[in-house]
């Protein structure tokens, strides 16, 4: 048989293995086991891809050598498949795809492979270029992280011919919805395409009111927003979404407590199907009010979607107030604690106070001594790790705190259980395990012994402390 005598095979042929990250020789295994190929046209695509791999592996030595370590070669060929793959999957359904690998040398397609990729780099170069103008303006770490550095990395360094599958970017900042499984600069596009769509949907909004959301949602989530890693873009799709659905406007992401309360009611009593229904209707009225266009809509509805089992669960959970976020009342002043950088003891005088300290003989003269010349939270910590202190010494130093300061080493001892917000403190004290620094082990016992009005008074602090920026003057 030859390519002028092979079976047809149906206009809409997508056998299911068929991979994407390794389409071209998953087109050729599966045309030859459904008989599309025989042996002969099988092997001799093989030869002409090894071919394509000798050129490969001349040109990367300079002409010098034929022949690289096994790891190099194996790259290049990765190399070579991708620019195959990229050319294949552009002309059309397998079925085109396969006439090509029958019709056409692989060599010139791997030629067309090439200015594939080529021109895709070059669109995602002119992607990037308009995300870094437009950026947003908020203080997230990961955010722009990405933005000045990874990316840059990957642009600067992508080789088309001998490191097309390499993405070769450590990207932090996450999208709302990723597709893992592409590589190279097929997968950089798709990130810039998506982050842009994101940016250009938060650029609608406030930017005091995404402030303050941030705020809130940190607050919440009992974790620094500004170092954490999560999308802002499913963050303000939420809240726009539920103030929509609260009757609010849709350009407003802060709900009010009355807004909040019509959430709960309506949710209180729906079952699965209604809550998805009102959060599809939400969505189209959200839509439409911000004009958004197609693919920003498609992009929404598939969040709006993984949104809804959440919604369900914490609806019936009574939980619901963990996902809708409200604005803080005005009323209520959260305790406010600055550290300023001059606060800091420098090295010398941190080491003479701890040599002080070791000589005072009595746990009462060596807090006394503590409270009268440490002030900032640096300084506590650097006194603690120390291990100037000894068991009661440290349960008295304890005791001279107050709420507030035991917030503070509340949230820097249980960071990672705290950050969640899903276990009371009590609970998280209670099941704390024993540390290797004595000073998180005695407070874990110190604060055991407290009663439960002052560990909820202690707990209520916690959410409203940035223990990044505080002092205990």
């Amino acid at each position: 048989m030859n390519p002028g005598t092979a079976p047809e095979f149906p206009a809409e042929w997508n056998p299911p293995s068929l991979r994407r990250s390794r389409y071209t020789l998953s087109l050729m295994n599966e045309g030859h086991r459904a008989g599309f190929l025989d042996d002969i046209e099988l092997r001799r695509m093989q030869r002409q891809l090894w071919l394509v791999l000798q050129r490969l592996i001349e040109r990367y030595t300079q002409g010098e050598s034929s022949s690289v370590p096994t790891e190099t070669a194996e790259s290049l060929l990765t190399s070579a498949l991708y620019a195959l793959d990229a050319y294949l999957l552009h002309v059309g359904p397998p079925r085109a795809a396969l006439t090509a690998l029958r019709t056409a040398g692989i060599a010139d397609l791997y030629e067309k492979g090439i200015e594939c990729v080529r021109r895709t780099f070059e669109e995602a170069k002119l992607l990037y270029t308009e995300i870094r103008k437009r950026k947003l303006d908020v203080p997230i770490e990961a955010y722009h992280a990405t933005i000045d550095e990874s990316l840059p990395v990957f642009m600067n360094n992508y080789g088309i011919v001998f490191d097309a599958h390499d993405t070769m970017a450590g990207i932090d900042y996450p999208l709302a919805i990723d597709d893992m499984k592409l590589q190279g600069v097929f997968y950089i596009k798709q990130y810039l395409e998506r982050l842009r769509l994101e940016n250009e949907f938060c650029i609608r909004f406030d930017r005091d009111e995404v402030l303050e959301l941030l705020e809130r949602f940190g607050s919440a989530a009992r974790f620094d927003y500004r170092i954490e890693l999560f999308n802002l873009f499913e963050l303000v799709l939420h809240h726009a979404l539920f103030s929509t659905m609260s009757g609010g406007d849709s350009d407003r992401i802060l709900l009010s407590p009355s807004q909040y309360g019509r959430l709960e009611r309506s949710f209180a009593s729906a079952n699965a199907d209604e809550i998805a229904r009102t959060v599809h209707r939400g969505m189209a009225r959200l839509q439409e009010a911000l004009r958004v266009d197609d693919r920003t809509a498609d992009y929404m509805n598939l969040c709006g979607e993984r949104l809804i089992p959440r919604l369900v669960d914490a609806a019936a959970r009574g939980r619901l107030r963990a996902l809708v976020l409200t604005v803080r009342e005005r009323n209520i002043t959260p305790d406010v604690i600055v550290m300023h950088a001059g606060d800091k003891m420098c090295d010398v005088r941190l080491r003479r106070l701890l040599e002080d300290i070791a000589r005072r003989e009595t746990k009462e003269g060596k807090v006394a001594l503590i409270r009268a010349n440490v002030f900032s939270l640096h300084d506590y910590l650097d006194l603690l790790e120390s291990d100037c202190l000894y068991e009661e010494e440290y349960d008295a130093l304890y005791s001279s705190f107050g709420d507030v300061e035991l917030a503070i080493l509340s949230k820097i001892v249980w960071y990672e259980e705290l950050r969640g917000g899903s276990a009371p403190l009590r609970e998280i004290v209670e099941r704390s395990e024993s540390s290797n620094l004595d000073w998180k082990r005695r407070f874990a016992f110190y604060m055991n012994g407290l009663n439960g009005a002052r560990i909820r008074s202690i707990e209520g602090l916690i959410d409203s402390i940035d223990y990044e920026e505080v002092s205990f003057r």
